[in-house]
């Protein structure tokens, strides 16, 4: 095995580089009420601390109801 030939990480910036298009940023400014800005803020943090907290009622409900049946009352 011959020695590897170093590969070049310098952009080549000669006169046949690809010219590189400017970017873009488009922004929309939208008005939102008190509850809409929280939720849009704060949605990455407070969906799943939601889903989690319905996931635990729904499983209250359910070791509830077994007891229920289980016991075998109507209370």
């Amino acid at each position: 095995m011959g020695k590897q030939k170093k590969k070049r990480n310098k952009a080549y910036t000669g006169q046949g580089a690809a010219v590189t298009k400017p970017t873009v940023t488009r922004l929309n400014a939208e008005k939102r009420n008190a509850a809409s800005q929280w939720w849009y803020e704060k949605k990455r943090i407070a969906k799943p601390i939601l889903i989690a907290a319905a996931v635990a009622i729904v499983i209250v409900w359910l070791v509830i109801e077994l007891i229920r049946i289980v016991l075998g009352g109507n209370a």
